[in-house]
């Protein structure tokens, strides 16, 4: 602060000295300075204010100085005038004033002058500009204003990862504090990375000064389980050093949930297509079966034609499984399970269901890599792909043409810069000989609910379904196509590791070895019942049965009799299977169990993990299996 100037004047006198007295040895300074009556007149510039504001100072004597001042800030001079007025009679304040460049802000340091007698008569200010400063310090307000409030959980760690900082977003979808974090040692980058190979292939990525993105899933303060997309860039200092690491995480459950419907719906409408090609192969199917029925009634002394008859009807049987389980792997709301699969025994499979469903006039043709190393995927979104490829490309061929399907490995040059890891990958191709599309519709196929089909023809959701699967398998998805030319969609997905176990063989059919253990078999469907109590019984077992849930809990409830093995069917009236196996839990808890089921839901999976129950078998199942998965459940 400036000390008080005394000024030489005759005694008693309220008049303001000549400039060159007030400004003394401020004249020639570089800074700013000015005095000004209490009246707020301007009474003396330096050389140095009057060269800021672009007057000569003959022409700012006497000026107001509040005209010179943003209105804003001028409400700042009365208690400015009314701090001087107090010991030690000095205050600062800062002012945007109008110069020839615009409003630049201005740093004041105000005393007080006064006069022989003591008494106050002016203000003497000395002035830098600091318009520079406060930008940047507005500037940094807004930044960190923006990034504490920001929607998006932040967190700022150092080269190592030592966490510096975290924005509001972040503890309040965490319930952690930058306090919490550091005493606890938590590593944030760690925190949803779904094992140690992956977490270190990160650190590598990120160590390497490359950006690394992903979805993750954690634990919510709540217990429930939030899907977030992370991204991890590195801050570089002056020196361009990696100095820190800038985390944001993003919930996206809503969106993943949002996409799992969109899938759904996507899979009602393919079976809305398949709808007409399984119904023919149904009605095949049961005349099959009621033809070689009648023969046996027919025939029934004739052992040979009833033997033919009934492996006939046995194969019929198999072939309307297999439908069955097609059907249920588009309709259902089926569990995520990667694992290494064929993709051209998947794509033959397929192609043999939609050529019985796709109009005569459209081709299959396949040009398929047989040496095709595993690929790393989820049989039903595979297949979903496919499915949803070949229903595009036949609605591109109103007048009938062809659907190829090609298969090929891409070594890493050749991979699209889109994959999220630049190694070897399998590669689909499903082109036709259709419309084709111009630009503007290529560079919107995969939004979502964009369709060039008519009303009730389509729901857009397909090709953006298509996308969101390859996506989640870390693959990527383009398309060439011309108009007259035909459409080729190209997906990209990675192999199975080379370490990753293969799915176990299927076990021979035989007869399956008996036992003398008890076995309560709870079943709703009387024929099936019986089925299983004969089939049982004539292998040793001793075979009790419950025709639904209730009777099998007053069974179990009574302790009259023990049971070794207990064949619980899932669905039924009166109780569930869960309500059963609870009941049995606490009654019989040394019995073992054996779910029987048709459609094994995930949340009926975890409802039953939950109470330790892991073996399941689904229907239909064949007497051989049902007897193998016995022994192996009794051990």
């Amino acid at each position: 602060m400036m000390s008080v100037v005394i000024c030489d004047s005759p005694a008693g006198a309220s008049a303001l000295p000549p400039p060159e007295a007030l400004l003394g040895a401020w004249t020639g300074s570089a800074a700013f300075v000015y005095c000004r009556d209490l009246a707020g007149n301007l009474s003396a510039v330096n050389e140095a204010f009057a060269r800021k504001f672009g007057r000569p100072a003959d022409q700012l004597m006497g000026k107001s100085s509040a005209s010179l001042v943003h209105h804003d800030d001028v409400k700042s001079f009365p208690r400015a005038d009314e701090a001087v007025q107090r010991p030690p009679h000095t205050a600062t304040h800062e002012q945007r004033w109008l110069t020839p460049q615009g409003w630049r802000w201005i740093d004041w340091e105000e005393s007080a002058i006064f006069n022989v007698e003591g008494r106050i008569i002016g203000v003497r200010a000395v002035g830098h500009d600091i318009t520079r400063r406060r930008l940047a310090e507005e500037q940094f307000h807004k930044l960190s204003s923006a990034v504490e409030q920001s929607p998006i959980a932040i967190a700022i760690t150092d080269a190592e990862g030592g966490i510096q900082y975290v924005n509001a977003k972040f503890t309040a979808t965490t319930g952690l504090t930058l306090e919490t974090i550091l005493d606890r040692e938590l590593d944030v980058l760690r925190e949803g990375q779904p094992s140690e190979e992956a977490y270190q292939e990160f650190r590598s990525r990120v160590r390497a000064g490359l950006e690394w993105r992903g979805e993750v899933t954690r634990r919510s303060p709540e217990g429930r389980v939030v899907w977030e997309s992370v991204q991890v860039c590195c801050l570089r200092n002056a020196h361009g050093e990696i100095s820190n690491l800038l985390l944001l995480r993003e919930d996206i459950s809503e969106r993943k949930l949002l996409e799992g419907q969109l899938r759904q719906v996507q899979k009602m409408e393919g079976i809305g297509t398949l709808a007409g090609g399984i119904a023919h192969d149904f009605n095949n199917i049961l005349a099959v079966i009621n033809g070689y029925a009648e023969l046996c009634v027919l025939n029934a002394n004739e052992p040979a034609i009833i033997q033919k008859s009934v492996r006939e009807i046995k194969r019929a049987a198999e072939r309307a499984t297999g439908l069955v389980r097609q059907i249920l792997t588009f309709s259902r709301k089926a569990e995520v399970h990667v694992a290494s699969l064929n993709l051209n025994q998947h794509v033959r499979d397929l192609i043999a269901l939609l050529a019985e469903t796709f109009p005569r006039n459209i081709t299959f043709q396949f040009a398929l890599d047989e040496n095709l190393t595993p690929l790393l995927a989820d049989q039903n979104q595979l297949q979903q792909i496919v499915l949803n490829l070949c229903v595009n490309a036949r609605d591109a061929m109103p007048n009938g043409g062809t659907i190829t399907l090609a298969t090929s490995r891409l070594e890493t040059e050749d991979v699209p810069g889109a994959m999220l890891r630049r190694q070897p990958c399998a590669c689909l191709k499903v082109s036709d000989t259709g419309t084709g599309m111009p630009p503007e519709v290529r560079e919107r196929i995969f939004e979502p609910f964009f369709t060039t089909k008519g009303v009730n023809k389509g729901t857009g959701l397909g090709l953006a379904v298509v996308y969101g699967i390859v996506a989640s398998h870390e693959g990527c998805i383009d398309v060439e196509s011309a108009v007259g030319q035909g459409t080729t969609f190209r997906v990209c997905l990675p192999f199975a590791e080379a370490h990753m176990p293969s799915a176990p063989s299927a076990a021979k059919p035989g007869e399956f070895p008996g036992g003398s253990e008890s076995v309560l078999v709870v079943d709703d469907e009387a024929p099936l019942r019986q089925l299983l109590e004969t089939s049982l019984g004539r292998k040793g077992y001793t075979v009790t049965t419950a025709a639904d849930g209730l009777e099998a809990i007053d069974l179990l409830g009574s302790g009259e009799r023990k049971f070794d093995v207990v064949l619980l069917d899932l669905n039924m009236p009166g109780a569930t299977g869960v309500e059963v196996l609870k009941v049995l839990k606490a009654t019989q808890p040394t019995a073992k169990v054996l779910v029987l089921t048709g459609h094994l839901t995930p949340e009926s999976r975890a409802e039953f993990e939950e109470l330790g129950q892991h073996d399941f078998i689904r229907k239909p199942y064949t007497l051989d299996a049902l007897g193998r998965q016995i022994r192996a459940v009794l051990g």
